[in-house]
This record gives C-alpha cells, sequence and structure tokens, in this order.
C-alpha cells in the first residue's frame, strides 16, 4: 500500500480524499506523529493518549524526536496496593522533555482531543491541553476536545511495558455514558472534516462532568 501522499480512492464507501485516524492510548502520539509529518491526514482523533514521543526515538528523513523517559520515583501504589503509574510520565514541556513534544503545529489536520479525568495510566488530560495550548501557540484552531470524567475503564491487569499488574482507573456506568457519547462525537468529528465540501470552522471546546 502506498503512502497518504501516493493513496487513490477506490472504494465506493470510502470517503475522500482525506484519511481520518482514531487512536487510543500509545497510539495517539503516532496518530499526531503521522498528521504532522504526512499529507492527506484531514482529521485526527485522539483518545487518553500522549502529545509526546515515547518507548523509543521517532525517525522521519533526517529527524529524530527522542523519547521521553518515565521517573520511575513517581511511580506509587493505588490503597489496594496495585502500582499507579500515572505520573511516571513527566510533563512534557518542562525543560529537558519538550524536545520529545509532537511538532503538531506542522499540521493541516483537524484535532479531537478527548481525555479521561479518571485516567491512570497517565496524565491524559494534561496532555491534551498542552497539545491545544501548543495549537493556539502558533494561531492555530483546528482542534476540539474536552475532559471526559469516567470515560476510561479497565479492571487492574497486566502492563506488558511496565511488566507487572497496574491500576488503569474508571467507574463503569461514568465509563459505558461517557462511551456512547464519544463514540457519536468521534463519527461526528469524521463526518465533518473528511467530507470535501466542508469549511473550516472554529475549534470548539465541550466537557463532560
Amino acid at each position: 500500500m502506498g503512502s497518504p501522499e501516493t493513496l487513490s480512492w477506490q472504494h465506493s464507501n470510502v470517503q475522500g480524499p482525506g484519511i481520518g485516524i482514531l487512536s487510543i492510548s500509545k497510539s495517539g502520539h503516532l496518530a499526531l506523529s503521522m498528521a504532522s509529518f504526512l499529507s492527506g491526514i484531514s482529521a485526527t482523533a485522539w483518545i487518553n493518549g500522549s502529545n509526546a514521543n515515547m518507548v523509543a526515538p521517532l525517525h522521519y528523513k533526517d529527524l529524530i524526536i527522542p523519547s521521553i523517559t518515565p521517573i520511575v520515583e513517581n511511580v506509587t501504589f493505588s490503597p489496594s496496593g496495585i502500582l499507579d503509574i500515572r505520573d511516571a510520565l513527566p510533563d512534557p514541556e518542562t525543560e529537558g522533555n519538550r524536545g520529545s513534544v509532537i511538532p503538531i503545529e506542522r499540521s493541516n489536520s483537524r484535532f479531537l482531543f478527548a481525555a479521561s479525568e479518571d485516567d491512570r495510566n497517565w496524565n491524559s488530560c494534561l496532555f491534551a491541553q498542552q497539545a491545544a495550548a501548543r495549537l493556539r501557540h502558533h494561531g492555530k484552531e483546528n482542534f476540539e476536545g474536552g475532559a471526559f470524567s469516567g470515560s476510561t475503564l479497565h479492571a487492574p491487569g497486566f502492563h506488558s511495558t511496565v511488566g507487572q499488574v497496574v491500576v488503569f482507573g474508571g467507574e463503569a456506568k461514568a465509563h459505558h455514558q461517557a462511551q456512547l457519547d464519544l463514540w457519536r462525537r468521534v463519527q461526528e468529528f469524521f463526518r465533518k472534516h473528511l467530507n470535501r465540501n466542508n469549511t473550516a470552522q472554529k475549534a470548539m471546546l465541550y466537557t463532560r462532568g
């Protein structure tokens, strides 16, 4: 399959010409990277992700974006004695970490940022706020998004990167309600911004308590 720059749409149900990306958790920074460096990405939905590169350096042509380094000392334990890694990933905008932040100001994509206040995997609300602030700082309003209480749910389980059982956060009822609402918003987002006849709209901020 060719790159986004060379793909041609053949299937009658494919709504071109733009490409949409739906990302969750770790795939979030990969989606932001694709939107920043590849042409043809018209809409990028980012859910509980990171705004900085992680795990391994990102290589694109002659550019290398280093990986942000977790701080082991920030790992704590939940009241039930399970590892809580939420704050292990440091603030990407602090000195020494900024080189790992994805330069999304390069992108012409529309962005949907959705972050859970209950996410214990990492501080996705902070990362979403920083991504939006970076776009605004560069004079861009090509985003919408907000914070959702309970929009993540995962029983404590084995984290392959950490190598141990961790707490992920969330509460069942709030999670299901947020999932229904968010899925509707994601579909609306793609319908609106993958339509070739759509005109750019000003950024919107929505919240769910």
